[in-house]
Parts: structure tokens; C-alpha cells; sequence
């Protein structure tokens, strides 16, 4: 029997669930070439942020789970490699596949990559050229280890050729996220929003999740001021991450929503289906999350980007995406302006077209596979 491609595939939190769902798929497709592993490091416990999603997606139980839980960065990344060395050092697997910017990414590319088993890292070479930001610390790490590097826009191109990255190691293969995004439009139901009490096109999403966001009281307390005053135009649909509602608690902030009767409802995090849905309708959508981004732009909703920076630009350059920082005057502004005056002009960027994952699996089992023969579109190679 011809020797299958032991592919290990690594998730740790809810973003890493939805890129590597359709991955999985394309990989099962080709049972007599590829035997796939999918191993949950643990990093999302919460049912909301972890099991439920896997269900929504489709995604089988993980072969290995980590249960590392949750720590400071150093101690969650040390959680990781430890027992992911050792599994490593039992059972080696031909290609270990990691999958966007999480602390699981960072240890176990890491791990592999002393122990000189090859990486491939999708959605490799996404820069906001912000330090303090952990999630740029496991890019940049991680694209240095990466023997193989799939990016989902021009821009990461650049900056990884800048890094001294080889041009042989970058495809152009599209964004998985899109992948997942597509199946889910069209398995996503209305219960959402009529649970909800929203009337499609006449509400806002917000997510909020960034420690530097909800961990300083001062910049959590303006933002949640700014999306009062804007509830006072628009209904406003919160969904909130467990750790911004244990800082509502923390900082005192439920007194300041309790205290107007505004439209802004908070709830618990929903599954992936139903979020879908709701950003499907939505008028308009505030976050800091770099996935929603990209979801925004692929539906053409506005999004106003809570921050200063984003990893995404070509979300900017689409017509989608604002970057608006966190001063409430100025999200309470640029808010009101796009609910009166929504963006008339949203493109599609290059290959985010449902197929990133048949494209990447295309390139490793060229790269490492034995007998393969593709009749799909190639990812576009960077030459030179």
C-alpha cells in the first residue's frame, strides 16, 4: 500500500475552527493520499467558543486534545508545546498545518519546527506592524518557521518577501475563512434575529475582545458609551466574548447600559451559523476582530473597525472596511454617517472565492505527496 501524507492539523481557538473546517474537508476527499489529524490544543474551553462551533462546522471530534485552558501568553504557548513535543516525538507526522495567528499557532510551529518536521501556514504574511498587539508576534514568528506560506492578499506577499522570505515558499491561494463563510450563508436561518427582535437591514453587530480594548476601563467604558449613543439611531446587537462580560462586571460598565433605555442588547456569544446570519443583515457592523473583517467584505455589510491598524488592508481597499480607532466621538460619527450613507462600491478580493482550500491542498500534495495528479486551478506561485 502507498504511503499516505500524515497531515497534522492544529487548532486552538474559535477563529482557527473556521479556517481549518474546510481544509479538513479537502483533505478527506483524498483518503487514499492524505491521512488527516486534527488536534485541539484547548486554548477556547467555553462551549459557545469551542464545541458548539465544531457542530455548526461540520468539524469531526479532534484525534488529540491538549486541554491546556486558559494562562498568561507565556504560560498558555508553554502549555502547548510541551505535550504537542511529545506527541510529535510518538507519532511524527509529514506536515504539520497551522492556521491564522493564535497562541496554539506560535508553540506549535515552533515545536515542529525544532524537531525539523515541515509547517505550512495559511494565511501567512497578515502585518498590522503593531507589536503590542500578541497576535503580531505569532504572525511574524510563525512566517519565519513556515516552510510553506499561503497568503490571502497581495499585501502579505510583500511583507513576507520583505522579511527575507523565500518567493519559492509563498502561494497565492485565497482565504479559507471565505471557504467556510459561503457554506455557511447558506445554511444560516432567520431564528437569530427574530430571537432577537431585528428586522433585516435596520440593526448594527458589535464584537469586542481585544485586551486593549475591554482591558483598560477608560477605552472599554468610551466605546460602550459610543455604541449607547448610537443605539439611540439603531438597534444594536452585542454578542459578548466571556471575557469582555467579565470586564463589564469588573470596570462597572452594566450600570452604564442599565442606566438608559437604550437599544443596545447584550447577549451571549453565538454559533457560527447564527452569527452568520446576523452579519448577513446587518445595516452596519463595529469590531475589532480581524476575521469579521474579512466576513464583512465577502457580504459587502460596512464595517468600522474599532482600532488603528489592521492586518487586512485589502478590506480597506475593497471599500468595506474603516478603520475609526476608539475615541466614542469618532466611532459615534463615522457610525452615524454609514447608517445614513452606507458604501455603494464593495468589491471581492482576488481568490476569495470558496476554492483557498482545494487550492492548498493542491500545493502540499504536489509538495509532499506521492502520485498525485490534480485536475483543479493552481494556487498562483510567487516567482523570482
Amino acid at each position: 500500500m502507498a504511503k499516505k501524507l500524515r497531515i497534522l492539523n492544529v487548532v486552538g481557538a474559535r477563529p482557527n475552527f473556521i479556517k481549518i473546517a474546510p481544509l479538513l474537508r479537502e483533505q478527506k476527499k483524498l483518503p487514499g493520499e492524505i491521512e488527516p489529524i486534527l488536534l485541539h490544543t484547548g486554548q477556547h474551553y467555553d462551549y459557545q467558543m469551542s464545541q458548539r462551533i465544531f457542530g455548526d462546522l461540520e468539524l469531526p471530534e479532534p484525534d488529540i486534545y491538549l486541554d491546556v485552558g486558559s494562562g498568561s501568553h507565556a504560560e498558555q504557548t508553554a502549555r502547548v508545546m510541551i505535550p504537542f513535543e511529545k506527541y510529535l516525538v510518538e507519532k511524527p507526522p509529514d506536515l504539520v498545518l497551522v492556521v491564522g495567528d493564535v497562541n496554539s499557532t506560535l508553540a506549535c510551529a515552533v515545536a515542529a519546527s525544532k524537531m525539523q518536521i515541515p509547517i505550512a501556514h495559511v494565511e501567512a504574511g497578515l502585518r498590522s506592524f503593531d507589536r503590542t498587539m500578541p497576535e503580531e508576534i505569532n504572525r511574524v514568528v510563525t512566517d519565519q518557521l513556515a516552510d510553506n506560506l499561503f497568503v490571502t492578499e497581495s499585501a502579505a506577499i510583500t511583507n513576507l518577501i520583505n522579511e527575507g522570505r523565500p518567493k519559492r515558499a509563498i502561494s497565492f491561494a485565497g482565504n479559507v475563512m471565505i471557504d467556510s463563510l459561503i457554506t455557511a450563508i447558506e445554511k444560516s436561518r432567520e431564528d437569530v434575529l427574530d430571537q432577537n427582535n431585528l428586522t433585516p437591514g435596520e440593526y448594527a453587530v458589535v464584537t469586542l475582545h481585544r485586551a486593549s480594548n475591554v482591558d483598560d476601563s477608560g477605552t472599554f467604558a468610551g466605546i460602550i458609551t459610543a455604541l449607547v449613543k448610537i443605539s439611540e439611531e439603531i438597534r444594536v446587537i452585542f454578542p459578548v466574548h466571556p471575557r469582555t462580560r467579565n470586564n463589564f462586571k469588573k470596570f462597572g460598565l452594566q450600570q452604564l447600559i442599565e442606566s438608559k433605555d437604550s437599544n443596545l442588547v447584550l447577549c451571549d456569544p453565538v454559533g457560527y451559523l447564527d452569527f452568520v446570519a446576523l452579519q448577513r443583515d446587518a445595516r452596519l457592523i463595529l469590531t475589532d476582530s480581524g476575521g469579521i473583517q474579512e466576513e464583512s467584505c465577502y457580504m459587502k455589510i460596512p464595517c468600522l473597525t474599532l482600532r488603528h491598524n489592521t492586518e487586512r488592508p485589502v478590506t480597506i481597499e475593497c471599500g468595506s472596511n474603516r478603520l475609526v480607532g476608539t475615541d466614542p466621538d469618532m466611532i459615534v460619527r463615522y457610525a452615524l454617517e454609514t447608517i445614513e450613507n452606507p458604501p455603494t462600491q464593495i468589491s471581492t478580493p482576488k481568490y476569495w472565492d470558496g476554492k483557498a482550500s482545494p487550492r492548498i491542498i493542491e500545493e502540499i500534495l504536489g509538495k509532499y505527496g506521492i502520485g498525485f495528479v490534480s485536475h483543479r486551478a493552481s494556487a498562483q506561485h510567487i516567482h523570482g
